[in-house]
């Protein structure tokens, strides 16, 4: 076997062994981080803690949440149940700034934005923050003024709508194959009504004489709505546009190939022609290589 073989059939056993790496983190995203990290737990060793509960002393109710999740614009509150409170006083503290909100009733901060809430004879101490920004994510501590104090750490993830269409922003595929585009729609105040496609700035019609379009629409918090258009042809190429109601709209261009491989290819655009991703495509280019030396 020449060198040149041995190359070729090491690049294909690591092309391989790619193909597996990347079906295995398509399967398995990275989460989100956790809500309570290293610094907050220094955090609350340092200004709050977790005491045991003793009979009589006031302790925070097992249902109070840890972690709330918020949108852009749109009014957010923490709550806090405090059992057996008795004469003590429930605060609010940021954790960023060590920014002391609410104590009881009032709010102690200039940013109109926060409010404290609470009902007479309630266990639920509040706090509302009017009109969030993503700036306001992270940690804030719901304490109670014992001694030592004991707090209750709750995490506030501000979100923003987002659409996106799956692959990027430029997507290949073969004439005669089926486009497939899937447009993802996340975290809006509710789903969309309605999420429509364009191509090339007019709206798609699904009656057209063409024919061999469809669309798959689903619902809930994060909506997907998936196009469909059988036996591509390059009058199909150019720009769609995802367009839900109430959220940004979201772009691709797609290039119908009849042979040609633009340079566009080698830059690292996305590859689809019936699912199979741009790394097979290059692994065929390798076997038929080493074919060819052997």
């Amino acid at each position: 076997m020449t060198r040149l073989a041995a190359a070729c059939l090491f690049s294909l056993h690591f092309l391989s062994y790619i193909i597996v790496c990347y079906q295995d983190n398509s399967n398995n995203r990275p989460r989100e981080q956790s809500t309570v990290s290293e610094s907050s737990r220094r955090f609350r060793a340092e200004f709050l803690e977790d005491w045991p509960h003793t009979p009589g002393a006031p302790y925070f109710d097992p249902s109070t949440p840890d972690n709330v999740t918020g949108l852009v614009g749109h009014p957010v509150t923490l709550l806090c149940k405090v059992k057996n409170l008795q004469n003590r006083t429930v605060s609010w503290v940021r954790h960023r700034d060590i920014h002391l909100l609410t104590v009881g009733r009032y709010t102690y901060t200039s940013d109109q934005r926060f409010e404290a809430q609470h009902k007479p004879r309630s266990e639920e101490w509040a706090l509302r923050i009017r009109s969030p920004q993503r700036r306001d994510s992270g940690q804030y501590e719901c304490q109670i003024s014992t001694t030592p104090p004991i707090g209750h750490a709750v995490y506030l993830k501000i979100v923003e709508p987002e659409t996106e269409i799956l692959g990027g922003s430029d997507l290949f595929i073969y004439a005669g194959s089926t486009i497939n585009l899937t447009c993802i729609v996340r975290h809006t105040p509710e789903p969309p009504n309605t999420i429509n496609w364009t191509h090339r700035g007019k709206t798609i019609n699904f009656d057209s004489t063409r024919g061999g379009i469809s669309l798959v629409t689903e619902k809930g918090f994060h909506s997907s709505s998936r196009l469909l258009i059988q036996s591509a042809r390059t009058s199909d190429a150019g720009s769609y546009q995802c367009v839900p109601d109430n959220a940004l709209s979201a772009t691709a261009r797609v290039h119908v190939l009849t042979g040609e491989t633009p340079a566009a290819m080698q830059g690292g655009a996305q590859w689809i022609s019936n699912g199979v991703p741009k790394i097979v495509f290059i692994a065929n280019i390798i076997i038929h290589l080493y074919a060819y030396v052997n």
